[in-house]
């Protein structure tokens, strides 16, 4: 039989897609980073099966996944960001002179953004081999960090100022400092570009237009909010005081129900076909799957010790 020079083009990308790192292409994929056990534990969201264990030494936190396979992680104990390929191979590291938290990967400009929690700044790597490029200036405590999806709008959680930093994204300009609530961490943009950011000292969230800088809404959630992520029309904010999620109406901003998971959850990220909510559950060593519509518990995963999975650590199936 001979095939059309497209067609073994789409079945080679398709079979090259099976074969890497072991992953079946149509499946999400979880790197959650386990900050006490200095490992990452890679689950097939498909199966529930834990695929691989990685060594990341120096108590990593942050994790920020790019579309295109390669893991970065932020280890704040020996102060190293990595940059790991599927396989769990590292293929660059750099020591940072600070306190590096959060991480985000601006894939599109080849570029890492990395808080730097001790000196109020945002060092800008390349992606490749991890190199500096710039700093930013930021408010006290930098932790979360989060690029718009358009990727026009990079913005930083700055805890001890009670502030919110949006940067351009492509000229690294500043554009706002926005007071929220008290003690912002974790922060993301929704899919129609507003800014949701996790205050865990007011348990509130703060609703953002990046472009203005107003404040858009207030919404009360559970005690001490850490994470946000957004999957059918919701918006899912892990709660760690609480061992729950709060699920909220991302048209109404009503607070819909909260949802029982592990013990102190903090990293949360939806699967790519908006179906399922992954929370990481620091005390209990595991990670919840939710159903985002019924929201339902599917199934508890088994991580290595102490998971955080603080940013963005899934992977979508290939298409």
């Amino acid at each position: 039989m001979r095939w059309s020079s497209g067609l073994a083009r789409r079945v080679a990308k398709a079979f090259a897609a099976l074969v890497v790192a072991g992953l079946p292409a149509a499946a999400d994929t979880a790197f959650v980073t386990c900050q006490n056990g200095d490992a990452l534990s890679v689950f097939d969201l498909t199966s529930g099966a834990e695929t691989a264990r990685w060594s990341v030494p120096g108590k990593p936190a942050g994790v920020a996944v790019s579309k295109d396979g390669r893991v970065f992680t932020v280890s704040p104990d020996s102060k190293t960001v990595r940059r790991y390929d599927r396989a769990g191979t590292v293929q660059a590291e750099a020591a940072l002179d600070g306190g590096p938290i959060g991480i985000a990967h601006d894939m599109a400009r080849g570029r890492v953004f990395v808080s730097d929690w001790y000196n109020a700044r945002i060092w800008v790597l390349s992606d490749d081999r991890l190199a500096p490029i710039a700093e930013l200036t930021t408010g006290a405590a930098p932790a979360g960090l989060s690029l718009s999806e358009d990727g026009r709008f990079l913005a930083s959680a700055e805890r001890d100022a009670d502030q919110v930093s949006v940067f351009d994204a492509e000229t690294l300009t500043l554009l706002q400092r926005i007071k929220v609530g008290t003690r912002p961490f974790g922060l993301r943009f929704a899919p129609d570009g507003r800014l949701f950011v996790g205050n865990v000292g007011s348990n509130d969230l703060s609703i953002l237009d990046p472009a203005t800088g107003f404040i858009l809404a207030t919404v009360p959630v559970g005690e001490r909010p850490y994470g946000v992520a957004f999957a059918a029309g919701r918006a899912f904010v892990t709660n760690q005081y609480e061992n729950t999620v709060s699920v909220i109406d991302m048209q109404s901003l009503q607070e819909e129900t909260r949802i029982e998971v592990g013990e102190y959850p903090e990293g949360i990220d939806a699967t790519a076909d908006g179906t399922r909510i992954v929370v990481a559950n620091w005390f209990d060593n595991t990670a919840t799957l939710i159903d985002a519509q019924t929201l339902s518990v599917l199934q508890v995963l088994h991580t290595c010790d102490g998971p955080r999975a603080f940013g963005v650590f899934l992977l979508g199936g290939e298409e």
